[in-house]
């Protein structure tokens, strides 16, 4: 699914008017309708009070029909316009004028502080003062009430989004949002729903779709696509019958250090289990006895040195190299690793020490294979490109990054974004769960074991990661979030390739 900008949004309103021949009016109901029958599904006709505040552009417009249609069935519904402006769209106008005809009430006006409505913590919000329309920051009586919306303890519920939230910049440090419960927008997801500065504001999401011209979406380039089962399911490549372990690859783990082999066990069954069909793994001597009990089904080869990684040489010829999970970073260790990249000729994944390295060592960035996927964590990121000023900077410049080093990379959080130097990708599996240690080297062993069956780079990032979240959401179903281990996530795999392929 396509995330786009507010731009293309409102190109996409006027080009559905254009194409169906409908009033502005008109496509307001459609998507307001819509609103309306998500809240009335879900509260079936309850006795609660719900409060409307709207705003005077299109989504206070949309707040209106929302209101109209809640009182016709028989809603305890009041309604309140913020009124920051002494400005109305044409829609809002209409709007207004069919809520007051049906419903006999006039909503009641929102000039300052002293108009704020008492707001008990059993109510209904709906918020449908900004949307998408917001140009400048919540300032004076406009901020105290978003404040007073969110002390009050009652539900909240944004049409299209938070008011207060612009929808493709950063807010100020201070900036006054209505915080969501949930949010129903319209037609695509937009971008701050899914950055971390941001996504706290937005609650659950609900993608409401109103019916804008597909031809015209389509030719859209998006801001991202958005990763659900559906389009992974699309990148997965069935196996021939017909087959053995070698038309699946060989990847080649290579990492650990004294006290940190338990990476490597990770990141290696991880690989088989997303499907490899031969694992090798290089250690130092100290790993060795570790890795042949824990995991028979991989090939251990040893340093020469018992704890570090000083020299690392095989007669392997691997599909894909796997580096850096427990390596640690001593001045051998980084040797052997700038010796690894200069006779590596295929896309590798680098993670954890291997990503530490690179950032202290700059040199080294040149001499990574194209195609190669790095998975950060924000802080190993923020080591290798600098400091950001807010999350759209940060992307700005992971995009500068891997156009400059044709590099894939997969920047781990709660959403975790792909980002290739063209296009960038946002996963929407996973859970809180996942936040425990070990999670980024499943996460790795799972997207080299992919590399190794011939998945495109960025695919098998992708792919991955979608996989791995989905694992994660698989265990947090059955255990709770509390009680995930990274190696759970591994076994869970199996069950994650099947439910990609179910409805």
């Amino acid at each position: 699914m396509k995330v786009l900008s507010a731009e293309h949004l409102k190109e996409a309103d006027e080009k559905t008017m254009e194409t169906e021949g409908i009033s502005s009016t008109r496509l307001m109901e459609r998507a307001a309708s819509l609103v309306f029958n998500e809240i009335h599904e879900r509260l079936e006709g309850a006795d609660i009070n719900i409060k409307i505040f709207c705003g005077i552009g299109n989504n206070g417009g949309d707040g209106l029909v929302v209101a109209r249609l809640l009182h016709k069935y028989g809603y305890n519904v009041s309604v309140y316009v913020v009124n920051y402006s002494d400005k109305r769209s044409d829609d809002f106008l209409i709007n207004e004028d069919r809520y007051k005809k049906e419903s006999n009430i006039s909503p009641e006006l929102i000039k300052g502080k002293d108009d704020f409505p008492e707001i008990s913590p059993g109510d209904f919000l709906v918020d449908a003062i900004f949307g998408i329309g917001l140009n400048r920051p919540a300032e004076g009586w406009l901020a105290d009430l978003f404040h007073h919306i969110n002390e009050s303890g009652a539900f909240s519920l944004a049409v299209d989004m938070p008011s207060g939230l612009f929808p493709d910049k950063a807010p100020s440090d201070n900036a006054a949002i209505v915080k969501a419960n949930y949010t129903l927008t319209f037609q695509t997801p937009k971008i701050v729903f899914y950055l971390p500065e941001t996504m706290g504001f937005v609650g659950d999401v609900q993608i409401l779709d109103i019916g804008l011209d597909r031809d015209f979406l389509k030719d859209i380039k998006p801001l991202a696509q958005l990763i659900g089962k559906r389009e992974a399911r699309q990148l997965y490549k069935p196996r021939n019958k017909n087959s053995h372990k070698g038309d699946y690859g060989h990847s080649l783990v290579v990492g650990g250090s004294y006290g940190k082999i338990g990476s490597i066990v990770l990141s290696a069954r991880s690989t088989l289990k997303s499907g490899a069909g031969l694992c090798s793994i290089f250690v130092p001597k100290c790993g060795y006895d570790i890795l042949q009990t824990a995991l028979p089904e991989a090939m251990v080869i040893t340093d020469e040195d018992k704890n570090e990684l000083t020299n690392i040489k095989t007669e392997l010829e691997p599909d894909v190299i796997c580096f850096g999970m427990g390596a640690g970073k001593s001045s051998k260790t980084v040797e052997a690793f700038r010796e690894l990249l200069e006779r590596t000729k295929n896309p590798m994944l680098i993670d954890a020490d291997g990503l530490n390295m690179l950032s202290e060592n700059n040199d080294l960035l040149d001499l990574i294979p194209e195609k190669s996927v790095l998975t950060p964590h924000p802080k190993e990121l923020e080591r290798l490109i600098g400091k950001w000023e807010d999350d759209f900077e940060k992307m700005k410049k992971v995009e500068d990054f891997t156009k400059k080093y044709n590099l894939i990379l997969v920047l781990k959080g709660a959403h975790t974004f792909i980002f290739s130097g063209k296009h960038t990708y946002i996963n929407k599996s996973g859970n809180p769960g996942m936040a425990t240690a070990g999670s980024g080297d499943v996460l790795s062993g799972i997207v080299a074991g992919l590399m190794s069956q011939k998945y495109e780079p960025l695919v098998a990032a992708i792919l991955g990661v979608f996989l791995h979240g989905l694992s994660g959401d698989i265990l947090a179903e059955k255990i709770g979030y509390e009680a995930i281990l990274s190696g759970d996530i591994s076994d869970k795999l199996g069950e994650a390739f099947l439910a990609l392929m179910n409805d």
